[in-house]
């Protein structure tokens, strides 16, 4: 299995994998401090779920379709 990976020693894969698990760790920690401040928000009446919501789905629409041509 490991010829397929000629470009790189087997440690650098391990590298590499181990990189991608401290990412995901990173982005679960970014994704609950989000959400926990988002909530803390609507509890206090700052912001409405619906109002979270629609510019949710506004920012959605925008970077689902990009401003420039694809070539």
């Amino acid at each position: 299995m490991m010829e397929r990976y000629s470009s790189g020693t087997a440690m650098d894969i391990v590298h590499m994998v181990a990189k991608l698990g401290d990412l995901k760790d990173e982005n679960y920690r970014n994704t609950l401090a989000l959400s926990t401040i988002i909530e803390l928000l609507i509890d206090k009446g700052i912001l409405t779920r619906e109002e979270v919501e629609h510019k949710a789905k506004e920012l959605d629409q925008f970077m689902s379709h990009p401003s420039y041509p694809n070539v």
